[in-house]
């Protein structure tokens, strides 16, 4: 039974692509449903899956040799991850209705963009999908990528110029994250000689350039995950595209990073070498950095998606240090993993709900507005750990760093979490200040509803280990749930200071732009450097001419000796044959 669930979580959303380009051949354009219940159902059985048991899958045939796993680390990362897609699906049914209508009465461009995104969603989710159930390098990496090129239409969607920019931004990171797992992965699976993601990390956990291994699937996989530095398509890529699209892009796909490092990297492996652990701590300090340095640039912005994925940022660098503290600290990391695993689930469907929530401020339903705001906060507030399923995941955490002594890491993190406040704090606020009364359709507010409880209550339907969820004793509620309230008054005093004080926003994306400067003033010089060439060529090639001009103009005054020498050479040839004569006989003299 398991097995047949795996072939439908797998080819199902394969179907459901093909038949978009049936429907896109076979059907008029006044009668498409792009989508319909068929396309909402992509990942329904990827979700019945996860709840279907463990299980293992070795196919001789499949690539390089197939070696698939539903454990105690993929079950419920799968869940979160179909239910997550499910919702935003359901959403999208309602999101897209707009554009449905103007499609289906002749927008050609309308239909090329609904067309390509009905196309590409369930391919994009089933990569999603292989990634988190492979086991082997190969199947692995073609989910990962996969995942990561046919999400470039869930980005540039709308087609404007800011859809272009992030989707260029998101593109380019792509590519070259790549590129540095592509190498990563080869450089460890040739030097292991192994075809499985658990032989990767024991051979970079061997290795003596293990550190270099590692170094490249921690900044390969970091591109995804957002690592400080090469997170600048985040702030670009969302707020241009669709918030549906955002939902699955920060809640699910992001998370594919971080199953990468966990998948691949010698976590709470003992006995590393002191450059692993070197890396380690490198890790550690870019995570902090993220999750500081994001916050404190995020509140400035003035689009709300722009501020949730500084949020996102902020986060994903303090799951860094987490993942950080197995490499720098390794008897650390199995009381941490199941903290991680319940954090990244409850990450992901509160930040869902947050980016939905953005296009239910953008058509309100008819509900009193401070109930609607407070429902859209709900999330944001469940993140900072003041409730629900955030409490549970803070103290997961917390707990298993109290048991190994690092406090100083805890306090850190529980910093970071004002900056978490701040943020949503920012995003609300901004909502309210854009707020439009369009209008709600039932499928998009249904869906936000329900990841909006799915992320409070994440331990109860997340098919997760019995000591995944453990509530914080009374003594410890105080010191998980203030970082909320001290967020929130930073906030509003902030506000109430600069009241009268214009301030500009600074352009999302931040590192970026000096990227984009950086690049420009390169191709400047390289541009500097082709034409110095030229100019070179140029002359070198003038001067060739002339000497090649005075060369022939002798060898033309010499032609006229040619003939003369013609009619005397049997004589001159005569001659010095007796002069050579001469000489011998006078050396034979001597």
């Amino acid at each position: 039974m398991i097995t047949l669930l795996l072939l439908a979580a797998l080819l199902w959303p394969l179907c459901v692509a093909g038949s978009a380009i049936w429907h896109a051949y076979r059907t008029p354009a006044a009668n498409r449903h792009h989508f319909s219940l068929l396309w909402i159902s992509a990942s329904w059985p990827a979700l019945l899956l996860a709840y279907g048991g463990e299980a293992q899958w070795s196919i001789d045939a499949w690539m390089l040799g197939g070696y698939w796993e539903l454990n105690a680390l993929s079950r419920p990362w799968l869940a979160f991850t179909a239910f997550l897609w499910s919702l935003a699906a359901v959403h999208a049914r309602g999101y897209f209705v707009a554009e449905q209508a103007n499609a289906q009465v002749g927008d050609n461009d309308a239909q090329r963009r609904l067309q390509r995104l009905a196309l590409l969603w369930p391919l994009t989710f089933f990569g999603n999908v292989l990634l988190i159930i492979a086991q082997d390098i190969a199947s692995f990496y073609l989910g990962f990528a996969l995942m990561t090129f046919a999400a470039y239409a869930l980005v540039v969607h709308s087609g404007s110029d800011d859809a272009r920019l992030g989707a260029r931004a998101y593109l380019i990171l792509a590519v070259i994250g790549e590129g540095l797992i592509l190498g990563g992965l080869l450089w460890a699976a040739g030097t292991a000689e192994t075809l499985t993601l658990e032989g990767v990390r024991e051979g970079i956990a061997g290795a003596e350039q293990g550190a270099m291994m590692a170094l490249l699937l921690w900044l390969g996989f970091g591109v995804k995950a957002g690592v400080i530095g090469l997170h600048v398509w985040l702030p670009l890529a969302h707020p241009v595209a669709p918030a549906p699209a955002s939902a699955v892009l920060s809640g699910a796909m992001i998370k594919a990073g971080l199953l990468g490092w966990i998948n691949v990297l010698p976590l709470g492996v003992e006995g590393l070498s002191p450059a692993l652990t070197q890396l380690g701590n490198v890790m550690l300090v870019a995570g902090l950095a993220a999750a500081f340095g994001a916050a404190l640039y995020g509140v400035w912005q003035r689009h709300p998606k722009a501020v949730l994925a500084y949020s996102s940022i902020s986060q994903m660098g303090m799951l860094t240090a987490m993942v950080a503290t197995g490499l720098a600290a390794p008897d650390v990391w199995p009381l941490l993993l199941p903290g991680v695993v319940l954090f990244a689930a409850h990450h992901a469907l509160a930040k869902g709900a947050l980016f939905m929530g953005t296009s239910i401020s953008e058509h309100m339903p008819r509900w009193p507005q401070p109930l609607l705001f407070a429902l859209i906060a709900l999330p944001g507030v469940s993140l900072t750990g003041a409730l629900a399923a955030g409490l549970l995941s803070k103290w997961g955490v917390k707990s298993a760093l109290y048991e190994s002594q690092h406090e100083q890491l805890i306090m850190l993190l529980t910093l970071a979490a004002i900056g978490t406040a701040a943020l949503i704090t920012v995003c609300v606020w901004r909502q309210w200040q854009q707020r439009q009364s369009e209008g709600g359709n039932a499928f998009q507010w249904g869906a936000w509803l329900v990841a909006l409880i799915a992320a409070l209550i994440t331990p109860i339907w997340l098919p997760l280990p019995d000591t995944s969820m453990m509530a914080p004793p009374m003594e410890e509620w105080l010191g998980i749930v203030w970082p909320f309230p001290v967020g929130v008054g930073v906030v509003a005093v902030s506000a109430y200071l600069l009241r009268s004080v214009r301030l500009t926003a600074p352009p999302a994306g931040d590192l970026w732009w000096t990227y984009s400067a950086l690049v420009v003033r390169g191709l400047q010089s390289v541009r500097f450097i082709a034409h110095t060439c030229e100019r070179l060529k140029i002359a070198s090639l003038a001067r060739s001419l002339a000497f090649e001009k005075a060369l022939m103009g002798q060898l033309q005054r010499w032609l006229p000796g040619e003939g003369w020498m013609r009619r005397h050479g049997s004589g001159l040839m005569m001659a010095l044959a007796v002069v050579l004569a001469f000489l011998l006989m006078w050396e034979g003299l001597r």
